[in-house]
């Protein structure tokens, strides 16, 4: 899918992620999760809830257990006054673009775009493998991790990576994420000798090269250009949003590259970031997306710690625009790149380009 590119248009004014938990006390509908998330988010902007002309929000009924989940979500907006609201069965990234399209085409001026997970509820790895074919390999069972534990041996094997540059990844993660105070508490240091002497969970996926199960939410609030200015000293302005899909069939495509990531971040113009927020839930996959997105080593990735740091099933890729929005907004990058992905092996990917104006 093709997006309308229009240049300072919208931009991101203010963004909150909730502290990310292994297991959270709350509720599967979230509602625990996202009523501090919004408070503060609105405080940051000085908005309220009244301000918000449309609601959209990213989460999942497969990982709730229970048919409209996302409808008792709604209850931390409030019952008044009336909202108009909208849901996708995807990551918060995608909402986050429904929310952009519904202020392009003139339908609101301000927006807000929030996704939320209970991962913990139940077994992810489980719970991800209904996203498989559903005649011929979902029958099968094979989980989360093992899909990418084929993926990243594929990649081994054909020499495009080795399993050191994949602990080089998760050391640089959890070295980034002890100055963010939303990531998980930061893991026992390590040498990269010692992270490759671990066992392994899925030959050849250790436990570092596999993103924590973790419960939480985040919010973005985007605004017109016009409201833009009023509401951020900053703005991060969103002049690139793309996404595209690769096949579902995990053997129709080559796994060891992501062509919708590299389509998306053409179109998108990701070639100009200064720092990049991947949605790699395994350290191979921060290398893929990297090579496919063709960021230089002078591009600063994952400063927050990205998902190696906390992976709340539908608001993981959401908080990476939202930190790629706060790089430009805090003054640290002209141009940064938010990425997220869903599906099997990066089947679907998602690039937002966010600049200073």
């Amino acid at each position: 899918m093709t997006a309308v590119r229009q240049n300072n248009s919208v931009a991101v004014v203010g963004f909150v992620e909730a502290p990310n938990e292994r297991r959270s006390a709350a509720t599967t509908n979230g509602v625990e999760m996202l009523v501090p998330v919004f408070a503060e988010v609105l405080e940051a902007t000085g908005l309220t809830r009244a301000d918000i002309a449309f609601w959209c929000s990213g989460s999942s009924d497969y990982l709730a257990g229970r048919a409209f989940s996302f409808v008792s979500a709604v209850d931390a907006i409030g019952a008044f006054p009336p909202v108009m609201e909208s849901h996708v069965e995807m990551d918060g990234a995608w909402a986050l673009y429904e929310a952009w399209l519904k202020i392009v085409t003139g339908e609101a001026e301000i927006a807000l775009a929030y996704g939320f997970g209970k991962s913990s509820a139940g077994d992810l790895r489980r719970v991800l493998a209904l996203q498989l074919d559903p005649y011929l390999v979902a029958p099968l069972w094979p989980d989360s991790l093992a899909i990418a534990a084929l993926q990243a041996r594929a990649g081994i094997d054909a020499g495009l990576w080795s399993e050191a540059d994949m602990t080089a990844v998760a050391a640089r993660s959890r070295t980034s994420a002890r100055t963010n105070p939303r990531a998980l508490p930061g893991a026992p240091e390590s040498s990269p000798a010692e992270l490759l002497a671990m066992p392994y969970v899925a030959n050849p996926l250790r436990d570092h090269d596999c993103a924590p199960v973790t419960d939480g939410a985040a919010a973005v609030i985007l605004a017109a250009g016009h409201r833009a200015s009023w509401l951020c000293e900053r703005p991060a302005w969103i002049t690139g949003f793309e996404h595209r899909m690769d096949s579902a069939a995990i053997g129709a495509r080559d796994l060891t590259t992501s062509p919708s990531s590299s389509a998306a971040g053409l179109a998108a113009g990701a070639e100009r970031a200064q720092v990049a927020e991947l949605h790699a839930p395994f350290t191979h996959q921060e290398i893929i997306v990297r090579r496919a997105l063709r960021l230089g080593d002078d591009v600063l990735v994952n400063p927050s710690g990205g998902a190696l740091a906390g992976n709340p099933m539908f608001a993981a890729g959401l908080a990476r625009i939202g930190w790629a929005a706060r790089a430009v907004m805090s003054g640290r990058a002209e141009v940064a790149l938010g990425h997220a992905t869903s599906g099997p092996a990066l089947q679907q990917n998602l690039v937002c380009v966010l600049e200073a104006q």
